[in-house]
């Protein structure tokens, strides 16, 4: 499966080398004890993280299928075209239905992984209707159309994906990293404009004076050259310098033994370099462009040295490399406090980008501050008339009051007693014969007259 591992994560060549067991190299340890002790196997290695968005779900994937040993053996036996052409891929058909069953359900959980991204985005955006089945179109490392079972397309389809990705990688990177020092730049003159002229000039001395600082450092060795070499063997591997021997030293980095020197193996062996001219205690001194110095680095001796360009360094490939003229007289290294990395025209190109990126959230600034007056207006306006009801309210009770209506009850109900239901002793107490009008239903017995004879 290191095959396929090694060719996954190559940017030009697939870059498979997900699979093999990476690790960070110990090169501040006696490496004698690393070349006595060797590999352990079976030992569990964390991989580097790529840094693509879909980096967990690529490495499940390689796991499982490296628990089927029919896929296993044919990989080991296939070459990158067929890699490439999506050969391999269809030999998913053939593996044991255990791992097919592993591989749906970690194509599952991704499908659902990114509807919640894809829902969480529109969610920002207060949109309604979400079609997930539209929006999953934009991932092409996965089939979208069956989101359910993970099919041979899944595998060619995530092959690629990751090809494609991990090539312009690299170049994503210096763009970011020419950005941040335009941005560096641009906001150093803006803050110099808002100095009086005494303060400006100290300020700038201060910045010549740094740069002048970050630039006094010991000498570079050229990458991958005799010199930069000799001095991992002694200074990190604790070796003797006279006795210094390419083969050997190929061996002793490579650090998981499988035969390669891959890029996270190759930058570690410049650190020594690195730390000749960057300090993070030092002020003056950037870690980013550190990041950027060992990254161009890597790509300078993989130019020299990978023969096949699949971004890996075969034993044979650097043994070669250690013949030519380069490596013994190499030329002087430029570092990047050397070097022009942008231009004025770029500068001023970055800055205009920037004042209308400035202007475009103003805009939206002032209408946001402009719908937030207008609902304060609004929910002034309701307040007011809820007070002016009020008010209206409790001018009609007083009115009720005045003109000697029964006053209302806390529910509105008019406190009036109904009839028949006074209460004992407050009833009326009429004169017999008098002129107060009788109940209704009531029948008025007829008055007995004294003055009639009884027989």
């Amino acid at each position: 499966m290191k095959r396929l591992s090694v060719l996954l994560q190559q940017s030009l060549l697939l870059m498979t080398c997900l699979l093999m067991a990476l690790e960070a190299v110990p090169i501040d340890i006696d490496k004698t004890k690393v070349k006595a002790e060797g590999h352990v196997e079976g030992e569990k290695v964390e991989n580097p993280d790529t840094g693509l968005y879909y980096d967990e779900y690529l490495r499940q994937v390689i796991d499982v299928l490296e628990t089927d040993k029919h896929f296993r053996e044919k990989l080991q036996t296939a070459d990158i075209e067929e890699i490439k052409s999506g050969k391999l891929s269809r030999e998913l058909d053939l593996v044991s239905h255990h791992v097919r069953t592993r591989l749906d359900e970690l194509k599952r959980q991704e499908v659902a992984r990114l509807r919640m991204l894809i829902k969480a985005k529109m969610d920002s955006v207060q949109d309604t209707g979400i079609d997930h089945q539209a929006l999953l179109k934009q991932f092409e490392h996965l089939n979208h159309q069956n989101p359910d079972t993970f099919e041979p397309k899944d595998l060619d389809m995530l092959i690629k994906a990751a090809t494609s990705d991990l090539e312009n990688y690299d170049k994503t990177r210096h763009e970011e990293f020419k950005k941040y020092e335009m941005m560096k730049e641009h906001e150093r003159r803006e803050y110099l404009k808002t100095l009086d002229e005494e303060k400006r000039k100290r300020e700038e001395s201060k910045f010549e004076e740094m740069k002048k600082k970050h630039g006094d450092h010991p000498k570079v060795h050229h990458p991958g050259s005799k010199d930069q070499l000799k001095e991992v063997w002694e200074e990190a591997d604790g070796l003797d310098p006279n006795e210094f021997d390419p083969k050997t030293f190929f061996k002793l980095h490579d650090v998981n033994n499988d035969g390669f020197l891959d890029e996270q193996e190759l930058e570690a062996l410049f650190t020594k370099e690195l730390e000749k001219v960057y300090d993070p205690k030092n002020e003056e001194d950037d870690m980013v462009e550190m990041e950027e110095e060992r990254l161009r680095m890597r790509e300078h001796v993989m130019n020299e040295v990978d023969i096949n360009k699949d971004r890996l360094v075969t034993l044979e490939e650097f043994l070669r490399a250690t013949e030519k003229k380069e490596f013994l007289e190499p030329d002087s290294w430029e570092t990047l406090d050397q070097q022009q990395l942008f231009t004025e025209d770029e500068l001023k190109e970055f800055e205009n980008h920037i004042s209308q990126q400035e202007d475009e959230l103003r805009k939206k600034a002032e209408e946001l501050q402009k719908q937030k007056e207008e609902l304060q207006r609004q929910h002034d306006q309701l307040q007011a008339q809820k007070q002016e009801l009020q008010q209206v309210v409790k001018q009609m009770e007083q009115k009720k009051l005045q003109q000697g209506s029964p006053p209302a009850g806390p529910g509105g109900e008019l406190k009036i007693q109904p009839p028949g239901e006074h209460k004992a002793g407050d009833a009326p107490q009429h004169p017999v014969g008098g002129d107060q009008p009788l109940p209704p239903g009531h029948v008025q017995e007829p008055a007995v007259r004294t003055d009639q004879v009884h027989p």
